[in-house]
Order: structure tokens, then C-alpha cells, then sequence
């Protein structure tokens, strides 16, 4: 069974980590832990601790999904993996895109109510 949790929770890890767009290097520093700690962690043969967590939950991820599976809920609803990639799209538009966003979206929901 421990076995199975930790790669529940490695693959989800990786999920975080390429939604994020991070190479394994990179997420290995933002927590400041070696590579080999992360790699390890993503094929579930140890698990991320507390203060590794904590330092990645600062930076975007979702660590009730890396630990659960389970979204962390948000006003609305859960965000779930569809909603978080229009969300990282938006975030990673420059304005006009957002402008531009904004507007379809106000447009097919009028259209949803009228």
C-alpha cells in the first residue's frame, strides 16, 4: 500500500511539475533539494516532505492534488485539470490575449443566456 500511495503522489508531482512548465532541475532547485531527491520522488521511491511542499505550494502547486488527487477547491467549484490550463493560458497571455479572452468568453456566455 506505501508503495502504491508514493507513486500516486510521484506521478502527480510530475503532473505539477510539467503544468508548470519546470524541468525536473528546476523544481529541484526551487525547493532546494537535489536532483536525485526529485527523480526519486517521481518514480515513487521516497515521498516529498513538509518543507519541500510547503516551498512548492509558494510557487503554484497544487500539493492537496500532489498528496490526494483531489483539486483543491476554489469559489465556484473545484478547479480541475481542463479549468487550471485555462487559467495557466490566461496567466501566460500578454494583455491583448487576455483582452481578447475576456471578450469570447463574455460573448459565449451571453449567448448561453439569452
Amino acid at each position: 500500500m506505501e508503495e502504491e500511495i508514493r507513486l500516486s503522489i510521484g506521478a502527480r508531482l510530475r503532473e505539477e511539475r510539467e503544468r508548470l512548465g519546470m524541468s525536473q532541475t528546476a523544481f529541484a532547485e526551487m525547493g532546494s533539494v537535489s536532483l536525485r531527491a526529485e527523480q526519486d520522488w517521481e518514480r515513487g521511491n521516497s515521498a516529498p516532505k513538509a518543507d519541500f511542499l510547503a516551498v512548492a505550494a509558494s510557487q503554484g502547486v497544487d500539493v492537496l492534488y500532489v498528496l490526494t488527487g483531489q483539486y483543491t477547491p476554489v469559489a465556484g467549484g473545484t478547479l480541475n485539470a481542463e479549468k487550471r490550463a485555462l487559467l495557466d493560458n490566461y496567466e501566460n497571455a500578454d494583455e491583448e490575449g487576455r483582452a481578447a479572452a475576456r471578450r469570447v468568453l463574455s460573448s459565449l456566455a451571453k449567448q448561453k443566456t439569452g
